[in-house]
């Protein structure tokens, strides 16, 4: 993904900024919970003057970074004023030192849902980012700032982390691409955690073809070579994953199905039965392992953390060790059912979230409901320890709407195909 383009890193950044600070302040402030152009400068003059320049494959690439991964010289806010007082970061996140020896200029720590807890991309500290689409709606969560940086231009591609759908729900409601990579393909190193057991890094941009590049710097590997012979079959997740579909997203779904299969993917409807009571497993662990981090900080998040966020972390004081053991132990079952399944299969698709984006106001009225309504079909793919895309399926209509492609674990590349394939066939 060289940037084969006239302008120099420091021109191509220049612009951002000027776009950057042309947005009100508010807005901006809502966006980015650190922007320092100077820096950005730096780097892309850098960049500029390093001889081996044309060799790295995202050179002048600008990624704007959630504020959950280390920066050199930078604290680490993870969304919350609670650890903007903490001691800056000594080195770069892995995540992030690997796209900038890749070329990648860093543009601005983007705001977030407070400890990446929620997928709706509320926050009362930084302000609530707005849909790129309707400033009414929200963003989606939590990588909510960094979805607004690409769908505005301000930067090529976000850097985002995905612990149940945070990449790809604010990548689906602002009309980008996204994907979420098995969890061990890519380090956590220097990135503040939320669950041990669910979090994954990845990219959100405006094609799979850019998430693609990213995720070959992110992961270290090469795409291996596709099959381009036989149809790729193709499992529709009917059952949980398509009950209470808004109109837009049932029209838009079916619509691109059928384009689908025009294009040559054979399509078997199915069931997933693997993912009965899956919710409650996610919701178990990630507040166990979240409550861990957060234990002696929650005396303080009572005065000044997000109400919403902390009720969340203090939902596993009502959980046992034996509700976590249980828990465990039914992912582990469900991993290795959908591996079975998937045997006879390429990949599975769905949509990537069953309504388009909600009102703000309504999100602040109804945050319980509306938040688990985002979050329950990418959150199924973290509970299957698979990989997945999401591209937009809306064609030209106002609002956005995603199509989730995905698949168990280390096919990574194999769904980067797919999706690539199924973006060429509904961009047509």
């Amino acid at each position: 993904m060289n940037d084969n383009s006239p302008l120099r890193a420091e021109d191509r950044a220049r612009a951002a900024i000027d776009r950057a600070m042309a947005l009100a302040p508010d807005m901006r402030a809502s966006i980015f919970t650190s922007f320092d152009a100077a820096r950005i400068l730096d780097d892309a003059r850098a960049l500029d003057a390093d001889a081996g320049r044309s060799r790295k494959p995202l050179a002048g690439l600008l990624v704007s970074i959630k504020d959950l991964f280390d920066e050199a010289g930078i604290a680490t806010t993870a969304g919350s004023t609670i650890l903007g007082s903490e001691p800056a970061a000594a080195r770069d996140a892995e995540a992030v030192r690997r796209l900038k020896a890749a070329g990648a200029v860093a543009f601005g720590r983007t705001t977030m849902s407070e400890f990446a807890y929620s997928g709706v991309g509320l926050n009362p500290h930084f302000g609530n980012p707005s849909n790129a689409l309707d400033p009414a709606r929200i963003t989606g969560g939590s990588t909510s700032g960094g979805s607004v940086t690409v769908a505005l231009g301000l930067a090529d591609v976000a850097l985002g982390s995905d612990t149940g759908g945070s990449v790809r729900i604010p990548a689906a409601l602002n009309g980008l691409s996204g994907f979420k990579p098995t969890q061990a393909s890519v380090p956590l190193d220097g990135a503040f955690p939320l669950s041990q057991t669910y979090d994954s890094i990845g990219p959100l941009a405006r094609t799979i073809a850019e998430c693609a590049a990213v995720y070959a710097v992110l992961s270290q590997t090469q795409r291996p070579d596709a099959d381009t012979v036989r149809s790729p079959r193709i499992g529709v997740a009917r059952g949980l994953l398509t009950e209470g579909l808004d109109e837009q997203v049932a029209r838009d779904f079916d619509l691109a199905l059928e384009r689908l299969a025009a294009g040559g993917f054979e399509l078997v409807d199915l069931d997933l039965p693997m993912l009965d009571g899956f919710g409650s497993v996610n919701r178990i662990l990630v507040a166990t392992e979240a409550h861990a981090i957060h234990k002696d900080r929650l005396a303080a998040l009572e005065t000044v953390g997000d109400a919403r966020v902390l009720s969340r972390i203090r939902a596993a004081e009502g959980f046992g060790a034996s509700d976590v053991q249980d828990a465990h132990a039914k992912r582990k079952y469900a991993v290795a059912a959908f591996e079975i399944l998937a045997r006879d299969f390429d990949a599975f698709v769905a949509p990537t979230v069953p309504t388009v984006a909600p009102l703000i106001a309504d999100v602040e009225a109804d945050f319980d409901r509306l938040n688990a309504s985002m979050l329950r079909n990418p959150s199924a793919v973290n509970f299957l320890d698979g990989c997945a895309a999401t591209l937009p399926m809306q064609g030209d209509q106002k609002l956005a709407t995603g199509l989730m492609l995905f698949a168990p674990g280390g096919a990574d590349w194999r769904v980067l195909d797919l999706a690539e394939k199924a973006q060429a066939i509904l961009d047509a």
